[in-house]
């Protein structure tokens, strides 16, 4: 779905996953700044959003999700994960309740695949699954940000900030009264600099939550069963994940990111080293220079020092190993 704000100026289309906003608007690192400062706004109006009616829309989910969901305070945001039998990672949810709906929003062009899963498990519980994509957009305001929400809009506020579901006609007057905008690009420098996995980015087909550091914010471990819970409480009580997440700060002085994919090794054996890991997400920082988020082997030591390619690289740990 094509964005009306690439119309603004400078605007630049992004690509891939997240074709149809822009990438940025001529100032990557102005853009950075504006968000870090708590200004400006970003347009995820490409993300899927789905909502969820009816009255046991909380206890269905419940059963379906890997979060703790009969609870869920109205208005308290959360995030949720649908796994495979196997504990795979398939969809990852940003949530919040209304009182009398739960909105979603997913990543771009997955809404389908997850609307005919929710379909196919409702059974008897009285419960509505609508894809909204077509009339609603998703803005993202940072954290600090004394932008006003208009009214009936459904906010979702977390500690980076507020994702606001806008009736999609209202965009553009939306953008013009609280920007300045900030580029897809901008925002994914902040996600990768706060350690937030993306699925389709930090994820393959064998992902499992605990490689990530979802245990305890997107998967709760005293809840009631859901697919894949087996392989969730398995590794969580008597084993290790394969892989962990790490954040990596990149040699400032190549010129080009390593893409995501790139083989991790260890910088003492060199480029024909033992394959350990791979980029995941790379990014430019205003402030950090060139960042990235990697998948690497479990066992690899914390004070190693890597190679993404040819780029030298320093680690922080995410997932303890």
């Amino acid at each position: 779905m094509k964005s009306p704000l690439l119309s603004q100026p400078g605007a630049v289309p992004a690509e891939g996953a997240d074709e149809g906003v822009a990438a940025h608007y001529g100032d990557l690192f102005r853009e950075q700044r504006s968000l870090a400062d708590g200004a400006g706004l970003v347009d995820l109006s490409h993300r899927g959003v789905i909502a969820v009616t009816g009255e046991d829309r909380l206890s269905w989910l419940h059963l379906l999700l890997t979060q703790h969901m009969t609870e869920l305070p109205v208005g308290r945001a959360t995030e949720a994960l649908i796994l495979s039998s196997n504990g795979h990672i398939e969809h990852a949810l940003y949530l919040v309740d209304t009182g009398d709906t739960v909105w979603a929003h997913v990543e771009p062009g997955t809404q389908g695949e997850l609307v005919a899963y929710l379909e196919s498990m409702k059974f008897f519980y009285r419960v509505e699954v609508a894809d909204r994509t077509d009339d609603t957009a998703v803005v993202h305001l940072p954290a600090g940000s004394i932008a006003e929400v208009p009214e009936g809009a459904v906010v979702r506020e977390t500690a980076y900030g507020r994702d606001l579901f806008l009736p999609r006609e209202k965009l553009e007057e939306y953008a013009a009264a609280h920007g300045p905008l900030a580029g897809i690009l901008a925002y994914e420098a902040l996600r990768v600099e706060g350690h937030r996995p993306r699925v389709g980015f930090e994820t393959d087909h064998r992902t499992i939550p605990h490689e990530l550091g979802w245990i305890g914010t997107a998967v709760h471990l005293q809840k009631g069963c859901y697919r894949g819970q087996e392989t969730v409480a398995r590794v969580q009580n008597l084993g290790k994940p394969p892989r962990r997440l790490v954040f990596l700060h990149l040699d400032g002085s190549e010129v080009l990111l390593p893409a995501p994919g790139t083989p991790i090794r260890l910088a003492a054996d060199g480029e024909e080293g033992r394959k350990l890991g791979f980029v995941t997400t790379s990014a430019r920082h205003h402030e950090l220079g060139p960042i990235a988020l990697a998948l690497v082997k479990r066992n690899v030591p914390v004070d190693a020092e890597l190679i993404a390619g040819t780029t030298a690289a320093a680690q922080e740990t995410v997932v303890e190993p």
